[in-house]
């Protein structure tokens, strides 16, 4: 069975994808649709980040980025089931103990939660300001992932020795609660997809559309297959907008829309291609239709995507 997750609104508000009225939205925003998904059986909620974003690309992207370990620590202490994903870290901006008291805080305060999504990042100026070399940010990702493999691991005194990272004998607690904190890896560059590969309990796309799916798919199970890993991996995908039902306004060319059965029909075409989980996105015009929306998905469509 696919399952199903969502990145939430306000937390970021590039004009790609934020709705008008997540300009004026706020915590009481963010508390209302974590709770919602956490009741309605949503497999995750996601939020993602930017340190910061440059002037010149403010109005594209804006400047709206929340910091996801303080986002999703808020709302674990409002829900109770519901899985906190960042989607993406860049964790390659900081060093990996620090990440790692970070995320593994955040694990053991929800009761063990956690998918820590990383990726390597897209801005020059947010990784020179940091003192970070971006033309090198896919090699210091690649080894992030490793020592946060350690860090996060069960050690109270966890080791790593690498190119760029080295520690031992320096305790950190609490530990996660899990004893495996997953690691899901984004993008759908080929650095991306092959670190997602070898180094990931997970793919997060980016942008791939449905048609590039398969063959993203077939390289990642060959890459794993010729690295010999036999750990299953999770395989996601962002999905077209949805919208449940008939709008009744224009939800934009690409948004698909419609009865719950046509809609789980079209979805089901993801878990065939080797989709295990699909992040949805709802079109809406404010908190209220995102929730009803939210609703209509987790009991009129999820049950038909099996």
């Amino acid at each position: 069975m696919v399952v199903y997750g969502m990145q939430l609104p306000v937390q970021s508000q590039s004009a790609m994808y934020a709705e008008p009225w997540e300009a004026a939205a706020g915590p009481a925003d963010l508390l209302a649709v974590a709770r919602a998904a956490d009741e309605l059986g949503f497999d995750y909620i996601a939020s993602c980040e930017h340190v910061a974003v440059p002037r010149r690309l403010a109005g594209a992207m804006s400047t709206i980025w929340y910091d996801p370990v303080a986002t999703l620590s808020f709302l674990a202490a409002a829900t109770e089931r519901v899985r906190l994903l960042s989607h993406v870290a860049l964790v390659g901006l900081r060093h990996p103990l620090v990440s790692a008291k970070a995320y593994a805080t955040l694990d053991h305060l929800s009761g063990g939660r956690l998918v820590l999504g990383v990726g390597a990042g897209h801005l020059p100026e947010e990784f020179e300001t940091l003192g970070v070399d971006f033309a090198r940010r896919g090699g210091v990702l690649d080894e992030t992932v490793d020592a946060l493999r350690a860090a996060l691991g069960p050690e109270e005194f966890p080791e790593h020795s690498g190119e760029r990272f080295a520690f031992r004998d320096l305790g950190q607690r609490p530990r996660p609660a899990q004893e495996h904190v997953p690691i899901w890896v984004g993008g759908s560059s080929p650095a991306a997809v092959r670190r997602a590969a070898l180094k990931g309990d997970g793919w997060l796309p980016q942008g791939d559309p449905r048609g590039a799916l398969p063959e993203q798919i077939a390289r990642l199970k060959r890459l794993r297959e010729e690295a010999g890993i036999e750990a299953p991996l999770t395989v996601g995908a962002i999905t077209e907008a949805l919208y449940v039902g008939q709008p009744g306004w224009d939800t934009g060319r690409r948004t698909l829309s419609g009865k719950p059965q046509a809609l789980a029909e079209s979805l089901r075409a993801y878990g065939e291609m080797g989709v295990d989980q699909i992040q949805v996105r709802f079109r809406c015009r404010s908190r209220a239709e995102l929730v009803d929306q939210m609703g209509a998905f987790a009991t009129e469509v999820a049950p038909h995507l099996i």
